[in-house]
């Protein structure tokens, strides 16, 4: 449907990989849901097993804490293996591939997301929330010009961000734009300043009659990684890499910690759902823990990520959930909250996750699913406690460029080749059971074959066409 308007580790947890612990949603006890204040807050490159309450290593006792206060995701899945496919995912509630983000955008490249997506916040705003972006964009190539959609053609009122990733590194960068306009060199952390400025957003620049939609976009722990002294001198046996990044992950620890105590000082901690992750898997210093391979990987290592998720009143604290969820769910999970009406002129993949805090099962209508084009196997669907995943044939030209060929190669070449795992019995994907379970490896492989071919049909194709426009 094309759219049309603009409208190991198991045992520290406590949990085998397919075992199920529901959250109980405590409605009965409250009055009338009034709309709450949404943050998401988005790691970059954060493994799933970096936070310690993910059985890591790493000091992140804020985030440790903040898991305790509310519902901690074994299950979390993000939209894709890197950054643009994935925050395009969780924007529209759209699998990324049908918007045409089939891998993370270069500075000038036509690939954008383009404006007829409809994202969550434009959704809030429709409904009077007031909206703001921080931090990392990523969502297209000509970042700041006319020729292709910026933060708020895309719903948001207030943005303070970069292109992609902060240069010349984490420490004094000096790539954000506020509003528009170049901020120029900035002092300190990246990640403490996107902090400094939500804070300074909530106490001065928002409408305080009006619930608010926040979403912040760490570029930390992206490389290029710099951490403070002090952090690196907290990890004394590691190696002088592992020790800058693991006091990376403690400095997104510490600002997490220090926006979270100024929810609590402005008295708006009650009234806000606030949603922690990360964008896909970690790369090489990171730790995916029993999870099978890394970012760029569609194995659970480069898609599955921390998800912690508090909602005071409404989630049970300290509930640990392996219910699969993904960040397509977010716009219709959202929405539901906040009484947005759901695109219905296009394909909306997510499912609401609301039940899942009564201690009712998902509806589903569509299986989770994922494509990348440039490592093998490209594609995977997930159905209960079973994923399939799907190799093409040939090989693209390796590269993020999406030049011709690798365009032809997207359209056109077919899935050959599929793996079965149980991830209730093998969470590291080490036994593949396409033979032995030949039913239900058919039964599957017709879904995520049908599945896979629709969404390709629907994705644009970029070229060097005027304004960044794509062609069908």
């Amino acid at each position: 449907m094309r759219k049309q308007t603009r409208r190991g580790f198991l045992k520290t947890t406590g949990l085998a990989a397919g075992s199920l612990m529901i959250p109980r949603l405590v409605f009965g006890r409250q009055e009338p849901l009034r709309r709450p204040n949404i943050v998401l807050i988005l790691a970059d490159d954060m493994g799933y097993s970096d936070p310690g309450c993910y059985g890591g290593k790493i000091q992140t006792p804020n985030l440790d804490h903040f898991a305790s206060q509310g519902i901690r995701f074994t299950d979390c899945y993000s939209a894709a293996p890197n950054c643009s496919p994935s925050r395009a995912g969780l924007l529209t509630g759209r699998f990324p591939t049908r918007a045409g983000l089939y891998s993370y955008i270069p500075p000038n490249h036509p690939m954008h997301l383009p404006r007829e997506e409809i994202t969550i916040a434009t959704l809030l705003k429709q409904v009077g929330y007031v909206t703001c972006h921080l931090g990392k964009w990523h969502l297209n190539g000509m970042f700041n010009l006319p020729e292709q959609p910026q933060p708020p053609e895309h719903g948001f009122d207030y943005w303070f961000s970069t292109q992609n990733n902060a240069s010349p590194s984490h420490r004094n960068p000096n790539n954000f734009f506020r509003n528009g306009k170049p901020v120029g060199p900035l002092e300190g952390y990246s990640c403490q300043i996107v902090t400094d400025e939500a804070i300074d957003w909530l106490k001065k620049h928002r409408d305080k009659n009006s619930p608010f939609f926040l979403y912040i976009c760490f570029h930390e722990p992206h490389k290029k990684i710099a951490s403070p002294p002090e952090l690196i001198a907290m990890y004394p046996q590691a190696t002088k890499g592992d020790a800058l990044y693991y006091a990376n992950i403690t400095n997104i620890d510490l600002a997490v910690g220090r926006f979270m105590k100024e929810l609590d000082q402005l008295n708006l901690t009650q009234d806000t759902l606030v949603f922690f992750t990360s964008d896909n898997g970690p790369w090489h210093l990171g730790s995916a823990g029993p999870l099978r391979g890394k970012k760029s990987f569609l194995y659970d290592g480069g898609i599955r990520v921390p998800g912690i998720i508090r909602w005071p009143g409404h989630t049970e604290p300290g509930t640990v959930c392996n219910v699969p969820i993904s960040f397509v769910d977010i716009l219709p999970t959202l929405s539901k909250i906040a009484g947005a009406n759901v695109p219905a002129d296009r394909a909306i993949d997510g499912a609401n996750i609301l039940p899942v805090f009564e201690g009712k099962p998902i509806q589903r209508n569509t299986p989770l699913f994922w494509y990348f084009y440039r490592t093998r196997p490209q594609a995977a669907m997930r159905q209960g406690d079973w994923m399939i995943l799907g190799e093409l044939k040939g090989q693209p030209s390796g590269s993020h460029r999406m030049i011709a060929d690798d365009m032809e190669f997207i359209k056109n070449t077919k899935l050959i080749k599929f793996e079965l795992y149980n991830l209730r019995e093998d969470v590291g994907q080490q036994d593949d059971l396409a033979e032995a379970e030949p039913q239900r490896l058919q039964a599957m492989k017709k879904k995520l074959v049908k599945l896979y071919e629709e969404v390709i049909a629907e994705g644009p194709i970029w070229d060097k066409l005027p304004r960044g426009r794509a062609k069908k």
